[in-house]
């Protein structure tokens, strides 16, 4: 699937839960139009008429009971992208709704799910529950970050024989070990364009 043809897709199958791994630490997103070049240049915040249509997007998803779960993980040296992700991104997407963790890879092993040879090649899975209807979806992305295609995952020659609860049980193995993104933001600081608090 072409950007066009995935989010069709999710506009018409997200209807309870979707599930997002991020593992590159730079992307390259035409969403973000200007704002990491912004970033960057020290501006004190995103573009508002890029942003707010979002965040406002994120809220009304919530109301509505539909529940973004996301993982990112994080690895050291932290990337200029991975910093602007968390102040321009996951902060006040959290603030508007989503449920985002971060797994520091610099705090922890590497977990058992991520490492598999399965799994680690895949950016981004989305697992939509609705009506007993489960599909796995992944993302891959070329070496500059920028998104390549989407495709079912269960649909796979190499995956046929596995279940769908399969993948929800990885999924549920990396939520578990990575942390609530307000906690970790709020222990690093170190990590915030002004080295003081999250935004």
């Amino acid at each position: 699937m072409n950007p066009a043809e995935l989010n069709a897709w999710m506009n018409e199958h997200f209807t309870r839960s979707a599930f997002r791994l991020e593992t590159l630490q730079t992307y390259e997103v035409a969403s973000d139009g200007s704002d990491y070049r912004r970033y960057l240049d020290g501006k004190r915040s995103w573009t508002p008429e890029r942003k707010q249509p979002w965040l406002d997007h994120l809220a009304s998803e919530r109301a509505h009971g539909l529940h973004r779960h996301r993982v990112r993980i994080v690895t050291r040296p932290v990337t200029p992208y991975t910093r602007y992700a968390c102040e321009w991104g996951y902060a006040p997407n959290v603030d508007a709704g989503e449920d985002v963790r971060i797994l520091d890879l610099g705090e922890h092993g590497v977990p058992t799910a991520l490492s598999s040879s399965d799994w680690w090649r895949f950016d981004w899975w989305l697992v939509e529950e609705s009506g007993g209807d489960r599909r796995v979806l992944g993302m891959a992305y070329e070496p500059d970050g920028q998104f390549r295609e989407a495709w079912f995952v269960d649909e796979e020659p190499s995956n046929a024989s596995r279940p769908v609860d399969e993948f929800v049980a990885i999924r549920d193995q990396l939520w578990t070990a990575a942390e609530p993104f307000t906690n970790w933001w709020s222990r690093h600081g170190e990590l915030h364009r002004d080295g003081a608090r999250a935004a």
